[in-house]
Parts: structure tokens; C-alpha cells; sequence
């Protein structure tokens, strides 16, 4: 049994993005522990847990019904209600870290020195080391004073939320969560900025960068490289936890 510490953002995850790990590395039998950067419970955003959620870019119904029951099921029980801080976990303590996604992750997961110090830490000491979707950007912004300062996933592989599928244009995206009254005082024009634009980048030249914009539930795309874990979007969420099941098995846990 393996101690896995799984990050989400307070600002609004999206539901899968969260509950497909949670769920499938709780099922294989490992520990879990949640970590959000103040110790709240992370709440979905609303348009993550409807079903008839119709995404305006990729022309698809991004959340099945029963995958939307499950999530709701989750937040409503006791589950997730005492996450602990970023800060007051050490990863010394756990054998992977396993970042979740959501539009919230650019609020305050992209670069907090705390889940900075715990992915460095885990990459240094060669633990499982992973993150989703837009979650990515934690990866991206963690930089290596041992490298020059260059992000820690400079020469290796990892997915991006393709440019194709952004939000980018006359979209307002709002932050509106469920099981709470509590609602982020903020609207973007679209996304932050552009992840996969990003990635190539911070993997550099000699690094690869795969967003594939036919991505899909039948064909999800998680990417293990041998040091970090990365899953494309909610479509690939399933995958990605599985992935980090199959990575910690092999690594003996």
C-alpha cells in the first residue's frame, strides 16, 4: 500500500478531474490524503457536475450522468471535508503526489511555493510525481535552481490541454461551484492562458509536447515518461488514475 497525497484547487475542480483518481486509487487499495492550499474543502465547479453540459469548443457533452452522480455523491458525504494544508505535509511522508485539475488550478495550485516544494521534493527523491489537465501548470511553473532555473519537466514528455480546445475569444468563464454557497469573486475571458503554448516551452527542444485535439473518452491520453504522470483533460481523468495505479505496482508498492 502506497501513501498518496492528492492535491486539489479551492477556486473550483472539475468534478471527474478529482473524483476518478480519488475513486480508482482509493479502489487499488492505497492510502489518500487531500491537500488544498488552506485547508477547504474543494468543491466542484457547477458546469462539471451537469450533465447536459455542452462544451461550446469541442462540440460534446463532456459529463455523463452517472459519472456527475458519483461526484455529487462524493462532495455531499464526508470524503473530502478535512483536507489538510499544502504546508503541513511533507513528502517524505508519501510515496507519490498526484495534482488534480480544473479552471481553478490557475488560481492557486499553478505556483504556490508550498505544492512547489512537495512536487520538487518528489521529483528529487524519485516519487511518483503527476498532475491533470490544467493542473499541468504546476509542473511548468516549478523551476530547478539546480538547472538553471528551468522548469522541471525541460527535456521530457508530457501532455497539454490542446490550444485547439481553449476557451479563447467571446467566452466569459465564471466560477461557479456546487455544494456551497461560497462562489469565487472572479471572471475570466476564457482560460488564464494557453497550456499547451506553454509546455513546449518548459520541455524544451530536447523535451516533447503532446496535445492531440482528438482526445476522447474511447481515446484518452495520459503520459508517463519515467519520471512525471500527465493526462490530457476530464476525458483522460479515468486513465490517469489508472496510470498512477500501474506506475505505483511497478514501482513496488
Amino acid at each position: 500500500m502506497a501513501k498518496v497525497l492528492i492535491a486539489a484547487t479551492e477556486y473550483g475542480s472539475w468534478g471527474e478531474e478529482l473524483q476518478a483518481p480519488w475513486d480508482i486509487i482509493k479502489a487499488a487499495g492505497h492510502e489518500v490524503t487531500l491537500i488544498t492550499r488552506t485547508g477547504k474543502k474543494p468543491y466542484p465547479l457547477q458546469i462539471s457536475v451537469d450533465p447536459e453540459f455542452f462544451d461550446p469548443v469541442q462540440k460534446v457533452h463532456t459529463n455523463p450522468k452517472e459519472v456527475c452522480d458519483r461526484i455529487k455523491e462524493l462532495v455531499d458525504g464526508e470524503e473530502l471535508n478535512h483536507p489538510k494544508k499544502f504546508k503541513d505535509v511533507n513528502m517524505k511522508d508519501y510515496d507519490a503526489i498526484v495534482i488534480t485539475g480544473g479552471l481553478g488550478a490557475m488560481f492557486d495550485m499553478c505556483n504556490d511555493y508550498y505544492l512547489h516544494k512537495l512536487v520538487m521534493d518528489g521529483y528529487k527523491s524519485k516519487k511518483v510525481v503527476a498532475a491533470l489537465c490544467y493542473a499541468t501548470a504546476t509542473l511548468i511553473f516549478c523551476r530547478d535552481p539546480e538547472n538553471g532555473y528551468k522548469s522541471i519537466v525541460w527535456g521530457h514528455e508530457m501532455t497539454a490541454h490542446p490550444r485547439a480546445w481553449d476557451f479563447y475569444g467571446d467566452y466569459d468563464s465564471s466560477y461557479e461551484l456546487y455544494g456551497t454557497d461560497w462562489k469565487p469573486n472572479v471572471i475570466t475571458p476564457g482560460f488564464l492562458w494557453p497550456v499547451e503554448d506553454l509546455t513546449i516551452d518548459a520541455v524544451g527542444p530536447n523535451g516533447k509536447c503532446v496535445a492531440i485535439p482528438t482526445t476522447s473518452r474511447e481515446n484518452p491520453k495520459v503520459v508517463y515518461d519515467g519520471t512525471f504522470i500527465t493526462g490530457t483533460s476530464v476525458e483522460s481523468s479515468i486513465a490517469y488514475g489508472e496510470m498512477v495505479v500501474k506506475v505505483l505496482k511497478e514501482k513496488g508498492l
